[in-house]
């Protein structure tokens, strides 16, 4: 099987083109031996470009651990760059399909190839039953929840995937590493959540560190930060467009008011390919 190693923003994942490539078997094993950082290719999951008859190509989205997820912010973005520069649709505005729906992008073209993309990642779901929580509200804003010891004022926000979001004055490996794993899993999130620690650096500056459901901590996460983006409004602590810092790199983001669509631009990178030739 053939495969290309690409990140967004430090994000990475393991891209298989089944334009060429026929779709595997069993993606949660095959997801799960690529992902392992010492057995197999290293990364934060694997990801399937696929034909589509609704728009220029579809993705696949598997976590680490084999399960499937809806969207990724960074690895749309690299979707498109492959899509872009491997000829599949050599257009600088594209649409693909995700288990989020149908997304527009934007290509930024340097020497042939793309380099930065902007995604346009939809209305952000608020409802608390929808995105979902247990919380029967229209908007989980500073909502307590208690893990443990500890009690969190989080807000809760879907772009596609749910995301629960916690303002802390210091992020913490504590925080990422030891309450983000029970928030996951909290009984508060029927399908598990992904958590964002958040410190505000100015009305248009965060730094954000994420645990992914399914992957862990992450070098950065774009659904994330949109997430992030939309809470920074709803608490009033930050403008509606915003830079954030993660491990892996920055993103811009823009919650617009007139269409109350998420905007996210960051950059999109080409690693190695190879082929993969395991069957264990």
């Amino acid at each position: 099987m053939n495969f290309t190693k690409m990140h967004g923003a430090g994000n990475d994942y393991v891209y298989v083109n089944c334009f060429d490539e026929p779709f595997p078997q069993d993606t949660a094993l095959l997801a799960r031996q690529v992902s392992d950082r010492h057995k197999g290719i290293g990364g934060d999951g694997l990801i399937l470009i696929c034909p589509t008859d609704q728009a220029d190509a579809q993705m696949r989205m598997f976590n680490a651990d084999g399960s499937e997820s809806e969207m990724c912010g960074n690895g749309i973005r690299c979707v498109a760059k492959y899509v872009y520069d491997h000829g599949i649709a050599p257009k600088d505005h594209l649409k693909i399909e995700t288990g989020a729906g149908i997304l527009n992008l934007e290509l930024d073209i340097e020497n042939g190839k793309a380099t930065r993309v902007r995604v346009d990642m939809g209305e952000p779901i608020l409802d608390g039953l929808t995105i979902p929580t247990i919380w029967p509200e229209p908007q989980v804003v500073s909502h307590p929840l208690h893990v443990g010891s500890e009690s969190f004022d989080v807000t809760c926000v879907s772009m596609g995937n749910p995301h629960c979001v916690i303002f802390v004055p210091a992020i913490t490996d504590a925080l990422v590493l030891g309450a983000a794993p029970q928030i996951e899993t909290h009984d508060c999130f029927p399908s598990k959540v992904n958590v964002e620690f958040v410190e505000v650096l100015s009305p248009s500056k965060m730094r954000q560190r994420t645990w992914e459901r399914g992957s862990g901590e992450t070098q950065a996460c774009g659904t994330g930060a949109s997430a992030v983006c939309v809470a920074g409004v709803l608490e009033g602590r930050t403008e509606r467009k915003v830079t954030i810092h993660l491990l892996g790199g920055d993103l811009e983001l823009e919650w617009n008011e007139a269409d109350n669509h998420v905007y996210m631009t960051g950059p999109a990178t080409e690693v190695f390919s190879g082929v993969w030739t395991s069957t264990e």
